[in-house]
């Protein structure tokens, strides 16, 4: 449940149970309502909890293995010939 449905759930009820008047003996409107904010309260608190996990330095961590395949340790067999990395038009050889 996100946040605007527990919004949404809370708006309905208050409205259920404080707006709306009817006299039937078979369902208390103003307790239904109340149901219903606790409802939409109740997931405002769980999405809340859901998106901001308490431990946060246990959620940011890598796992060994994982921190291991993206290490960036140098190669151990170097390039055998050199690479020369001087531009074209300042060569000797350049004709």
């Amino acid at each position: 449940m996100r946040i605007g449905v527990g919004i949404t759930l809370v708006t309905i009820g208050a409205i259920i149970a404080f707006a709306v008047r009817d006299t039937s003996d078979s369902l208390n409107l103003q307790a239904l309502g109340i149901i219903i904010m606790l409802a939409g309260a109740a997931g405002i608190w769980l999405s809340y909890r859901l998106a901001n996990p308490r431990n946060r330095d246990e959620a940011t961590m890598l796992k060994p293995n994982v921190e291991k395949q993206y290490s960036v340790a140098p190669h151990d067999k170097v390039a055998e010939t050199t690479i020369d990395v001087t531009p074209t038009h300042l060569r000797e050889d350049h004709n």
